[in-house]
């Protein structure tokens, strides 16, 4: 798929939003916290926290960290960097010092925007570029600030950064250019169907708009802010759940009050509590509107999928899979009286394939690599060498192909087999285990450790330690570890189990064995 250039802009976020606003200006478009914006209200917010971020000396190309909760502050601040020609960056409000110190340092961080409880870990890590907190003094900066959009041209090639957790080791910046965002990641401005011929098109397309969108995962997540600018490229609404914190009451009720007809949620570790929710008190709640449950980031078991059909009789699940590497790739909907296959996707729009190990696509059923070509990003940030690994050029195309295992069937459909890789997702968060095992062998009762992830109803995937002791010391409790853990890592990397042996497996070269690690640690499972 190549679009057709064309019209008054080019694909570039900014001006595609401006576009649509001014299409729809009095149509809602966030909604947050009692609050609501309209289009024209929202772009004015951009505009102005623009100027805000300007006079705090971002300029073109700057980086800007999003430390933040979900909130239309997210939101506002992709919106003004992206009208700066400045990038977004995804900070984790779960990270603490010493991942925060490494993101800052290798993002590059010009500036951040922060959350008045959030200040003190960056001070704890010695965070010292400019802040801008959420709150009273956030409202008024903005107030004082110009509404005029008299910034400069913009283009299709402007950058856009996530970091992503990936599969090897601390985070890294995937770049995307704005048109390929638009085109793999946000939907093409017409989710589901052809995709924009021309820029213009997308206020014709935003005049049909109707989705309201419930974006239950965190925005400093790709996948929550993906679908966030994919509804609101469409002339739908957002709305926003403030907490810092999933609850499943909380947001079947926002659902019901608002009238969704779109929820997003990340797997199992959403959609069990969701489920016990509806089973416990469905009653509450009549969610009228609600026509789609879309899950995305970590596995979705049939029976969570037939549960979710059984309790919302008049809605599809649709179980999205993808990559910040690539974007969408494919889906599998499943409606009440089929059952679902597991990890069986229809590809989207015949950019995947299956590779070889030669990284050619299979011509036949087989098992390989998926991967994407067309509309993907162009490498990692200060990382060519793992750039070229990623997304490499075979035979005159380019491919991204970010370490998933997957099986090409009879039909045409992939199965997804799993990440290439010893990634752990747990709950939609990855976690890479050699920084886990880096951290349990400082540890003073600790010789040696593997960690490894074993099937969790409710996380998809939980961390499992498999240490070896120090002789002659009392053996570490599962409290104290994870303690240990938690002084250094994001709480989700601490492990949520431990299995202790006399020594680690190793290969003579001292790699880990981590299929023995992995049976060892799923032994009480069986049990």
């Amino acid at each position: 798929m190549q679009p057709i250039m064309g019209g008054d802009i080019e694909y570039n976020l900014a001006d595609l939003y401006e576009t649509t606003t001014d299409a729809i200006g009095d149509r809602e478009a966030v909604v947050c916290d009692g609050r609501r914006f309209t289009f024209a209200d929202f772009d004015d917010r951009g505009t102005r926290l623009a100027h805000v971020l300007a006079d705090m000396g971002i300029g073109v190309g700057d980086h800007v960290g999003l430390h933040l909760f979900n909130g239309n502050e997210y939101l506002e601040a992709m919106l003004a960097c992206f009208k700066l020609r400045a990038v977004p960056i995804n900070v984790s409000y779960r990270y603490v010092a010493d991942e925060l110190r490494y993101l800052f340092d290798d993002a590059d961080m010009k500036a951040v925007v922060t959350e008045p409880s959030l200040t003190g870990v960056l001070d704890g890590a010695g965070i010292t570029v400019p802040r801008l907190e959420r709150g009273p003094s956030y409202e008024a900066a903005m107030a004082a600030a110009s509404p005029e959009r008299d910034f400069g041209p913009r283009s299709a090639d402007d950058l856009y950064i996530l970091y992503t957790g990936g599969t090897t080791g601390m985070p890294k910046g995937v770049m995307w250019r704005h048109e390929d965002l638009f085109f793999g990641a946000l939907g093409g401005g017409n989710p589901g169907g052809p995709p924009l011929s021309f820029p213009g098109e997308i206020a014709a397309r935003a005049e049909a708009g109707f989705h309201r969108c419930l974006p239950a995962p965190p925005f400093m997540h790709g996948a929550a802010h993906w679908m966030a600018w994919q509804v609101l490229l469409v002339g739908g609404t957002v709305v926003v759940d403030r907490s810092s914190s999933f609850t499943a009451e909380r947001v079947w009720q926002l659902a019901d009050d608002e009238r969704v007809s779109f929820l997003v949620i990340v797997g199992d570790a959403f959609a069990r509590p969701l489920v016990d929710a509806l089973e416990a008190h469905g009653h509450r709640w009549r969610l009228p509107a609600l026509t789609v449950v879309l899950s995305g980031g970590a596995i979705l078991s049939p029976s969570v999928k037939a549960d979710l059909l059984r309790l919302l009789p008049r809605a599809m699940v649709v179980d999205g899979f993808g990559a910040s590497e690539t974007g969408g790739q494919g889906q599998t909907v499943a409606v009440p009286g089929v059952r679902a296959i597991p990890q069986r996707f229809v590809m989207d729009d015949g950019t995947t394939a299956v590779l070889d190990d030669d990284y050619r696509p299979l011509s036949g059923p087989g098992e390989g690599w998926i991967a994407r070509q067309g509309p993907i990003p162009f490498g990692y940030y200060k990382d060519p060498e793992r750039t070229a690994r990623t997304f490499p050029m075979v035979d005159g195309v380019r491919w991204a192909v970010p370490g998933d295992r997957a099986r090409l069937e009879e039909d045409g459909t992939v199965t997804v087999l799993g990440r290439g890789s010893v990634s752990i997702n747990t709950g939609g968060e990855k976690v890479h285990p050699e920084e886990v095992e880096s951290c349990l062998k400082a540890h003073p009762a600790v010789f040696d450790a593997i960690v490894v992830g074993v099937p969790d109803e409710r996380w998809g995937e939980r961390v499992v330690a498999v240490i070896a002791p120090r002789p002659d010391v009392e053996v570490p409790s599962l409290e104290e570890l994870a303690a240990h853990c938690r002084e250094s890592l994001a709480a989700y990397k601490a492990p949520r189990g431990v299995v202790v042996v006399d020594e680690i497996v190793r290969s003579p070269s001292g790699k880990p064995d981590y299929r023995w690690a992995r049976a060892v640690a799923e032994e009480p499972l069986l049990a």
